[in-house]
This record gives structure tokens, C-alpha cells and sequence, in this order.
């Protein structure tokens, strides 16, 4: 949680979804909780509080001979709006982390091309980023166009949000040059 304030959560922790594992919460709290100014009526905690505006859900998954036979989403910090919005599946941010795994050495367990700087892993995470949304086609964006030549049109995420009109080349992604942008990391 500490490494989460340091690099751009200063004021309160990200919207997050964790297993059942853990000591998230109290690590929340011991992090960004603040001690709540005296009010006057009864007596105020002396400790750390949690802030109305965290959200943080836990899903955990119950297993029977390593099938996974029920899923229960517990909100933590949050309202009951926000369990909505998470809904009671993880599935689509496993899949990512899957994906980005694949793609990605620097993210691979137990492996040597683990990063050790970084700056080595942040160069790698947005060249993977990069290949991914404008390289890629990705089969649940396809549109189906049914015409004599083919049945479906590729399309990359970038595509699909509008941000280009074909799937980039490795060459054209090389060549093209982005302009920075600003950084939320300090020095």
C-alpha cells in the first residue's frame, strides 16, 4: 500500500477487488486513514478511521476438489452501489493479467526476464500496452461485414474506441512517434 501512495495515490487508495487473503483492509487504513478531529458529542477514536470515498470490495471464491462453486463479493469500503458496478465476477481483470503475462516476460512468474528497475519494467508495460491496443485484433471486437471476401472485420481495442481506422503494423507502431505525456512520478 505504501508503493501504491508513492507512485500517485497521495490521498486515498485506488478502487480496488482483492481475494479474501490478506490484510488489505487494516493495510488501507494504516496507510491513508486519518484520525478524526474531535467533535464535541461522546468520545472521538484516537486511531485511524477509513474515508467515505474509498471503494473496496473483496471477492471470494469457494472451491470443492479445486473447482471453483461459489463466488461472494463482500464490500468493504464502499456502498452498495459500488458492488454493483464490480458486479460478482473478476474474471474479465484475470483475463487481463493473463494477457498481459503472455505478452509481457517482465510479468511471468518465476522467470529470469523478471524486472529488477523500474523504469525497465514501465518501458515494457507500455510497449505491451501498445502492441496490444493498436496491433492486435481481438476476436470478441470483430464486426461482421459479410461480403464475398470475408465474414468478420479485425478490429484492435483502438479500433473499437475510435482512435484509428485499421490495425497498426509493428513497423508503423515503431516509427510513429508519441508526444510524452506528463508523468506522475517525481525527479
Amino acid at each position: 500500500m505504501e508503493q501504491l501512495k508513492e507512485r500517485g495515490h497521495r490521498d486515498g487508495p485506488p478502487p480496488m477487488a482483492t481475494d479474501g487473503k490478506g490484510a488489505y483492509r487494516e493495510a488501507m487504513v494504516e496507510t491513508w486513514g486519518k484520525v478524526p478531529e474531535p467533535s464535541g458529542k461522546g468520545r472521538t477514536p484516537l486511531h485511524k478511521q477509513p474515508q467515505s470515498d474509498w471503494r473496496y470490495v473483496q471477492v471470494v471464491k469457494h472451491r470443492e476438489g479445486g473447482r471453483v462453486v461459489r463466488v461472494e463479493v463482500e464490500v468493504v469500503y464502499a456502498d452498495e452501489k459500488t458492488l454493483e458496478m464490480v458486479g460478482d465476477n473478476t474474471s474479465y481483470v484475470e483475463r487481463t493479467h493473463l494477457t498481459s503475462r503472455h505478452m509481457n516476460g517482465r510479468l511471468v512468474r518465476k522467470t529470469l526476464s523478471f524486472s529488477k528497475e523500474l523504469e525497465m519494467f514501465e518501458a515494457a508495460s507500455v510497449w505491451e500496452d501498445a502492441v496490444y491496443n493498436l496491433t492486435r485484433p481481438v476476436k470478441t471486437l470483430r464486426l461482421e461485414v459479410n461480403d464475398e471476401k470475408r465474414r468478420f472485420q479485425p478490429r484492435s481495442p483502438a479500433m473499437a474506441a475510435g482512435l484509428t481506422d485499421h490495425l497498426w503494423t509493428i513497423k508503423e507502431l515503431l516509427w510513429t512517434v508519441f508526444p510524452p505525456s506528463k508523468s506522475t512520478r517525481s525527479g
